[in-house]
């Protein structure tokens, strides 16, 4: 690998690593702002969807930390434990989003549902990726279009990975509106979930810029490979 690609990857897992750091201490910052409305995460999810006339999604609680999403094949928003369960600024924000999902699959939004349609590629590419992508730079000189196909098939996961910042700032942005419109926070606690989920979503812009990184150090391998 070229230097200047390694000190790349270098910055952005440091970057990564930063982003990852203060979000964990921002959603335990918020963790300690207690709503006044004394709703948990559950009922919040719970109201976001009834407000929205969305009953044929379950809200449910999943083991672990960070491990909240929204499933649209069985329709359930799965929320961690401490997201379920607790009442808090940072439980709400994590609630309401996860909502943001449902309210994006109930209406048909264009770019969650382009996801949906990568999602059962991009789970058999990411098996084998790297292995088309290391023989294809083994066998540059021999047989360049192994490479040229690890790298169409890696543009796939790196195009994922870009339709998820607007699936993830669109369901934030839903969420918030819901939760100041409804005035189910206070304007402390609505500044405390918008924060929090300032640094999620950032999460996700660092895993696009790290697979964007990649892709062109790929793709640059193989344009000077003569």
């Amino acid at each position: 690998m070229g230097m200047g690609y390694m000190i790349l990857i270098g910055f952005i897992m440091l970057l990564s690593w930063g982003v990852s750091a203060q979000l964990k201490s921002k959603f335990k910052k918020y963790s300690k702002v207690h709503l006044q409305n004394g709703l948990s995460g559950a009922e919040i999810a719970e109201k976001m969807l009834a407000d929205h006339g969305i009953r044929n999604v379950k809200v449910i609680s999943t083991p672990g930390q960070l491990t909240d999403h929204y499933n649209p094949v069985n329709k359930t928003v799965n929320l961690s434990e401490a997201v379920y369960n607790q009442r808090n600024a940072a439980a709400a924000a994590v609630a309401a989003h996860e909502c943001g999902h449902a309210v994006q699959h109930a209406i048909g939004y264009e770019w969650l549902q382009l996801r949906s349609k990568l999602v059962p590629v991009v789970s058999v590419a990411s098996n084998f990726v790297q292995w088309i992508l290391l023989a294809g730079i083994l066998m540059i000189n021999t047989f360049p279009s192994l490479l040229l196909v690890g790298i169409v098939i890696f543009s796939l996961t790196t195009l994922f990975t870009i339709v998820t910042l607007p699936v993830e700032y669109d369901a934030s942005n839903r969420a918030l509106a819901w939760l100041e419109n409804k005035r189910m926070v206070t304007r402390e606690e609505l500044s405390g979930s918008k924060d929090a989920l300032k640094w999620a979503a950032r999460t996700y812009v660092v895993a696009a810029i790290g697979s964007i990184a990649t892709l062109l150090y790929y793709v640059s391998i193989y344009m000077n490979r003569r």
